[in-house]
């Protein structure tokens, strides 16, 4: 057993269940950044002018936020892929940890609560309320039964 499958296993046996909840709520929250963001587009490019990258680069880097939080949130309401949703959506809090800082702290904190929920479900997974959860339940009851006929 490798060090990440370790990981994973003392994440599904540590996850209070009450966590499934908080989970669901970020998803949610950072989904309905993601729209927020769309109806504003001019607003989040303006926010990222600060950055020093041309025009094409922006536009790459809006969309990816786009992306990032409309798909993460998506997923880590339902609890699919929950660290591969995390992963998506680490780079893109940092950076705003960064630019609220340099931008008189307007949301910092909100930014930093989420990166260290982010990071805490990357590590912990998506818990027993999820469909990471069902889909694991339902392959390892099919490879059971398999086992048993062979």
């Amino acid at each position: 057993m490798n060090y990440v499958e370790r990981l994973e296993h003392w994440g599904d046996v540590h996850h209070p269940k009450w966590m499934d909840f908080v989970r669901i709520a970020l998803g949610l929250f950072l989904l309905l950044k993601g729209v927020e963001f769309a109806n504003n587009m001019n607003q989040l490019m303006a926010v990222m002018s600060s950055l020093p990258f041309g025009n094409l680069m922006m536009v790459f880097l809006a969309h990816y936020v786009l992306f990032a939080h409309m798909l993460g949130g998506v997923l880590l309401t339902t609890g699919l892929l929950t660290r591969l949703a995390c992963l998506i959506q680490i780079p893109v809090l940092i950076v705003a940890v960064f630019t609220n800082i340099f931008n008189q702290f307007s949301e910092l904190a909100l930014s930093l609560l989420v990166l260290v929920l982010l990071v805490y479900f990357l590590i912990i997974g998506s818990g027993r309320w999820s469909l990471d959860w069902y889909v694991n339940k339902e392959y390892n009851k099919r490879n059971q039964h398999e086992r048993e006929i062979y």
